[in-house]
């Protein structure tokens, strides 16, 4: 421990040093983000691009240190860091390019996936899931690169908020420290603390209000790092339990990475597409200042650190009541997030509610089938009046084909409301119904959908076929018809 010291020492100071010499460069140059009143909570233009200057301060430390202390224990262990240089460079410069250029969701996803099989092809991979369960190649690789892609962006949108994901980040590069030293692994070790030091540094300035920004290129490569680094961690332990501790420690920034994920599925929104009901947006929505924020979410961080690390201790009954709590104060939060997608999503799912709604789709698949088979306007009403009756309308009006149905389908119900569809200029669909509409509330988009496409489609044919019949007798008038008459053919009609 007392000989990593100075490396942490020294980054941090490199961080101090670079930080406010790159804040001036990109005020000069023009080089700030620029406030939008909706999402981005800052009030003035702030320079960016502050992940060049802890970058800068990492990879300047572990130069200066081996200069100065040649012949230092630690050398050695800064093996894997050097591997590891190619890839975090990767994941930086796609970072420094969305900075610069604003790439394309899928350009960003491409090199990020890129820069994960990178890391993959330099030691890091999930090896093993603790307790003796150890992976394959083929599932260790794939999940390795999800892994590292899932943590790359959830720093990158937790970072909305001043001093929100490189503080997250320092809480978790402090929690992998602590694993290295519990593991005595040098490795781990000697690769996290200098990034303690220079998120510690960088945090100085970043913290609210902020003079400058982490950037794309910074949030993206601090949650790699820390992506790659917690691989190395969870393939130290010996249990299942401590195998996903890296998990509970990063839980913050893929807690809301999850759930902006859920909350745009929902919502049938693109899932890149940015949105201002982040954790820390709703937070500042319930009232909460921006430090005020920063810090509830620090606490957060470093209690699922705690418990991440107490999980890594063989046989401590600690870290598992911790891991069942977890998601207990995880569902609490949330609740009191108030995110109306999930509330509606689970009434929707409730037990009555989802046999409700699968019975109104089948019956609406049915009504389809009939109607289709339908001969005549009559069948088509006798079956909307059916489905009419088990979703609670109370009275039923169809013209079509120059016929015309009518069914009172509840003489006790009082209509309220109409539904009318118009099929076309003499053809429609009536039904009505009285307010307290229970039985088809969700049913009545697909209902009208249903009834329009299909009736259309009778209405053309019905019309054909009365077209046809009425040209029948002109046509039985000119034509020979032959009757059968006592054993006899008597020809009727016109003799040639």
């Amino acid at each position: 421990m007392l000989s990593v010291i100075p490396l942490a020492l020294l980054s941090f100071a490199l961080s101090l040093l670079f930080t406010p010499l790159l804040r001036n460069l990109a005020r000069r140059c023009g080089w700030v983000d620029h406030p939008d009143n909706h999402r981005r909570t800052h009030r003035a233009p702030t320079p960016r691009l502050g992940g060049l200057a802890i970058v800068l301060a990492y990879a300047g430390s572990f130069g200066i240190f081996i200069l100065a202390l040649p012949a230092s224990p630690l050398i050695p262990s800064f093996a894997l860091s050097r591997r590891m240089a190619l890839p975090i460079s990767v994941i930086f410069v796609v970072g420094l390019l969305d900075d610069f250029f604003d790439l394309k969701a899928r350009e960003k996803l491409l090199g990020q996936t890129f820069a994960a099989i990178l890391a993959c092809s330099n030691g890091i991979q999930i090896e093993s899931l603790g307790g003796g369960w150890h992976v394959s190649s083929y599932v260790g690789v794939p999940l390795t690169i999800i892994w590292l892609v899932g943590c790359t962006n959830a720093f990158n949108l937790i970072d909305g908020l001043d001093g929100l994901a490189s503080g997250l980040g320092l809480v978790g590069a402090l929690t992998a420290l602590a694993a290295g030293l519990l593991y005595d692994d040098a490795r781990l070790v000697t690769a996290m603390a200098p990034l303690a030091g220079v998120l510690l540094g960088f945090l100085i300035f970043n913290f609210n209000p902020a003079s400058i920004f982490l950037g794309d290129c910074g949030s993206l490569w601090i949650g790699f790092m820390l992506g790659c680094y917690a691989v190395i961690w969870s393939d130290n332990s010996t249990t299942t339990l401590g195998a996903l501790a890296p998990l509970v420690a990063l839980c913050v920034p893929l807690l809301d990475t999850t759930l902006s994920i859920a909350r745009r599925f929902l919502r049938r929104y693109p899932i890149f597409r940015s949105d201002r009901g982040h954790i820390h947006h709703r937070l500042l929505d319930r009232g909460l200042t921006a430090r005020g924020v920063a810090c509830v979410l620090y606490a957060a961080a470093g209690l699922a650190a705690c418990v991440s690390l107490l999980q890594s201790v063989p046989l401590n009954g600690a870290g598992s009541l911790g891991i069942g709590l977890l998601p207990i104060l995880a569902c609490v939060g949330i609740k009191y997030l108030r995110y109306e997608e999930f509330g509606i999503a689970a009434r929707l799912l409730s037990h009555n509610r989802l046999r409700s709604l699968v019975k109104s789709h089948v019956v609406l698949r049915d009504l389809e089938g009939s109607l289709l088979a339908a001969a005549t306007v009559e069948e088509c009403g006798r079956a909307i009046g059916q489905v009419g009756s088990e979703f609670g309308f109370g009275n039923l009006e169809l013209r079509l084909g120059g016929r015309a149905f009518h069914e009172q389908l509840d003489p006790s119900t009082a209509p309220s409301w109409l539904l009318h569809i118009q099929l076309s200029d003499s053809e429609y669909v009536r039904l009505m119904c009285k307010f307290e509409l229970s039985n088809a509330g969700t049913a009545i988009a697909p209902l009208t959908d249903l009834l329009h496409r299909t009736l259309s489609a009778k209405a053309v044919e019905f019309s054909t076929q009365l077209s046809l019949d009425r040209r029948k007798p002109m046509a039985q008038a000119t034509s020979p018809v032959t009757r059968k008459q006592g054993g006899h053919i008597r020809l009727i009609g016109p003799q040639i």
